[in-house]
């Protein structure tokens, strides 16, 4: 039997769709370039609405904020 791949990460962040690795890794190409940490986001935002559609960055969002509020509850 196969053993199952880790998922790559970036930060401590999941590449996987949704994980917010990709997310973290353009919003820091970004910063490299000059860019605010709040215009960085904001680019990153829209490139991801304009790539999946704002229902699909959404329902990531909300993911995204109930695994980091799980994470806190546990410590």
């Amino acid at each position: 039997m196969a053993a199952k791949k880790k998922a790559k990460t970036y930060k401590g962040k999941s590449t996987r769709l949704g994980g917010g690795g990709r997310f973290k890794k353009v919003v820091d190409a970004l910063k490299k370039k000059g860019k605010s940490t709040k215009s960085a986001r904001a680019i990153a935002a829209a490139a991801g609405r304009r790539k999946y559609g704002s229902r699909k960055m959404a329902s990531m969002a909300k993911a995204g904020k109930t695994r980091a509020a799980k994470k806190r509850r546990k410590k």
